[in-house]
């Protein structure tokens, strides 16, 4: 088990970006979290498989159709246990 921050920059709010977060994060089989940042960020939280920690964390770093993502930055936490992938306030 993997666990990892990640803050995305960029023009990722407006976009869809949490949600599409949440169905590749599910669709990849990891839970954790993904919300909107008052700085205009998105910060994630991602547990699961190393390999498929890292492969979201690569499909972070592009977002989906409409962002645009000038940085991905990811950083090792400790697990918080969770059993899906949410949307936070």
């Amino acid at each position: 088990m993997l666990a990892r921050r990640v803050r995305i920059t960029g023009l990722v709010q407006g976009v869809f970006f949490r949600a599409w977060t949440r169905e590749e994060a599910k669709r990849l089989g990891l839970v954790g979290w993904v919300r909107n940042c008052a700085d205009g960020s998105v910060e994630a939280h991602i547990e699961g498989d190393p390999g498929m920690v890292r492969w979201m964390i690569d499909k972070l770093a592009y977002g989906p159709k409409g962002a645009r993502v000038d940085g991905c930055e990811a950083r090792d936490v400790e697990p918080e246990n969770l059993k899906a992938f949410e949307i936070r306030p």
